[in-house]
């Protein structure tokens, strides 16, 4: 009889695991009963198309699990019911028919959950360009040292020490304590440390602990929609502020709240960092309206744009900050292991609301944890993503500034994954997802992230789901979809050509600015030369040449715009110059100028 399973020869369990496991299923399901005698591992094998000795070893394995058993001259045979002495499994077949009706009304019963956003799709590694935060290539994870480390959180002696822990591994907080929290300037005894299941689930008890029902609660808007979510579900009541380029904003609404939740270090979703200034604001605050602060730190380690702020925890009034972190977000996903920081007495209270729910996390994966960051493997992470999430980023930021320079504008960051996008007026950002979505492209949407309506145009773009070689051409195809969707809305101006283009081209002096706000100034000298110079202290320098073909204006630079070679229509009215492509779509615009007394050639 031929087996009624079918083998996945591309899947990442071997084929001797998929063999024991179809088997072991038409076991259990009665369709091969105690005593049922296996087929040969030669049929087996010409049945499955496989190497017999593949099924030798899948057999082998059975027999010394003792699903099977040998018989001597006889064969190989059930051992016995796998469903023996379980209610319900005398007969498989019909299940589903004879499961228990809904019998109450429970829409009446249940409480009203708000409405979530949709999740990414699924099959999200399936688009070619997924700029996705919080979704990972499989390139980022430490696969061979992570094996290290649970290998040896395996070995006897280690299964012994940690497999009757009630508590928090002592390793696992040593090393929190000793090498993650003196980088964020925080050094705490290990009674001020408490492990938890990632951070949402620290920020769900520091809520339980710190939101009663009718407390006030500051949150940043935009922000987390499951942390407004939470707060609502214990009836308290959400106070929003707004956030701006340097972080949440603080203000007098401050002075009637109880508790303020905010992420430093890189708002969530804009990516803002809180600056100094704001953190002291703060903390101030908080001691003069006697505020709770939860310092949400879920990103603490990936400011490799910029020199790291201290943790709010670490600084002059730190003591009324209860700090949230985890590990790297690439570990998050599997692991989830996160830890929070506070006074020992808030600790403590912590501690007893946990072991009221979920009690300590998986002791093997503390101690797998322990271990990866003892053998140094975490460090060693953190610089090899460190530099791979800046290369990205600076990718990305690049991309954007080539194919979109004019169309939309990003907010200037100190590290982090994402890039927060504000398209040109008019945008549908639904239509253009669509549009995107038909090209390969998946982008983040913001509504979720607002309490109220969100102000138009906007969208996310995050680096931790594609490698770097496919940001550019993903950046050119999110281009592409912006141009399906957009329509021109004015008459096209007059556009330059021949002799009238050169004298107007040559001796100019461009000024425009970059796609992240920095001023830039381009001299295109009668020669053919040109200079740019970009940034506030004129710090990003490159030379290049212009020439006229046709009636369109040419230009090369050695390094920026990737070096190659572009070609535009132009056109002038008054003292603005905008690029046009050929489909007479504006790409780029400047003011125009003369350099120095230099008149027109």
């Amino acid at each position: 009889m031929r087996p009624s399973f079918i083998l996945d020869r591309d899947g990442d369990v071997t084929l001797q695991d998929q063999i024991r496991k179809g088997v072991i299923e038409l076991m259990r399901s009665q369709a091969w009963p105690a005593g049922h005698r296996l087929p040969s591992s030669r049929t087996m094998a010409r049945l499955l198309g496989v190497a017999r000795n593949t099924v030798t070893i899948a057999y082998q394995q059975l027999v010394a699990d003792g699903h099977v058993v040998a018989r001597e001259r006889s064969g190989l045979f059930v051992s016995g019911d796998l469903t023996a002495g379980r209610s319900g499994f005398g007969e498989i077949a019909g299940i589903a028919e004879r499961a228990t009706p809904n019998g109450l009304p429970w829409s009446e019963r249940l409480p009203r959950l708000p409405a979530l956003p949709r999740p990414r799709p699924a099959n999200w590694q399936q688009y070619r360009y997924p700029f996705l935060d919080g979704c990972f290539d499989d390139s980022l994870f430490p696969a061979d040292e992570w094996r290290e480390a649970a290998s040896l959180s395996l070995k006897r002696r280690q299964i012994a020490s940690w497999s009757g822990i009630a508590d928090d591994d002592a390793a696992l907080v040593e090393e929190i304590r000793t090498k993650i929290l003196p980088r964020r300037g925080i050094y705490a005894r290990p009674d001020e440390i408490l492990l938890t299941l990632g951070t949402q689930h620290a920020r769900l008890l520091a809520l339980e602990l710190f939101c009663a029902e009718g407390s006030r609660v500051a949150v940043e808007d935009p922000g987390p929609f499951e942390l407004r979510a939470l707060i609502e579900a214990r009836r308290g009541e959400v106070v929003l502020q707004p956030v701006d380029a340097d972080g949440i904003v603080t203000d007098a609404r401050l002075a009637s709240c109880d508790l303020a939740v905010v992420t430093p270090s890189h708002q969530l979703p804009t990516g803002a960092t809180l600056s100094l200034d704001r953190r002291r604001a703060l903390l101030a605050a908080a001691e003069a309206h006697d505020l709770i602060v939860v310092e949400d730190d879920f990103e603490c380690e990936t400011n490799y744009l910029d020199q790291d702020f201290p943790a709010m925890r670490s600084m002059a009034g730190g003591s009324r900050v209860v700090y949230i972190a985890g590990l790297a977000k690439v570990l998050d996903p599997g692991l989830r292991l996160g830890f929070m920081v506070a006074d020992r007495e808030v600790v403590a209270h912590l501690r007893e609301l946990r072991r009221l729910s979920v009690k300590q996390p998986p002791p093997n994966n503390q101690r797998a944890a322990a271990q990866f960051l003892s053998l140094g493997h975490y460090d060693s992470m953190m610089r090899r993503i460190g530099r791979e999430f800046r290369t990205r980023q600076m990718a990305l930021r690049d991309a954007l500034n080539h194919y979109l320079p004019r169309s939309i504008a990003i907010q200037p960051v100190r590290g982090g994954t994402t890039m927060w996008v504000r398209g040109p007026d008019g945008l549908d950002v639904a239509e253009l997802a669509a549009a995107a979505e038909r090209r390969g492209v998946l982008f983040e949407r913001v509504d979720p992230y607002y309490a109220g309506s969100p102000p138009p145009a906007l969208f996310r773009l995050g680096v931790t789901s594609l490698p770097a070689d496919r940001i550019r051409p993903g950046v050119a195809a999110l281009t592409a979809a912006l141009n399906d969707v957009l329509e021109k809305k004015a008459d096209p101006l007059p556009i330059l050509t021949g002799r009238a283009l050169r004298r107007k081209m040559s001796g100019a002096r461009l000024d425009c600015r970059t796609i992240y706000g920095d001023p830039c100034t381009i001299l295109l000298l009668p020669d053919g030369t040109m200079t740019g110079r970009a940034g506030h202290a004129d710090e990003d320098v490159d030379t290049g040449r212009w020439w006229i073909e046709g009636d369109r204006w040419h230009r090369q630079w050695q390094s920026w715009s990737y070096g190659e070679a572009a070609a535009f229509h132009a056109a002038v009215e008054g003292d603005v110059i905008q690029w046009l492509d050929p489909g007479h779509r504006v790409v780029d615009w400047a003011v125009i100028g003369r350099i120095g007394n230099l008149a027109p050639s």
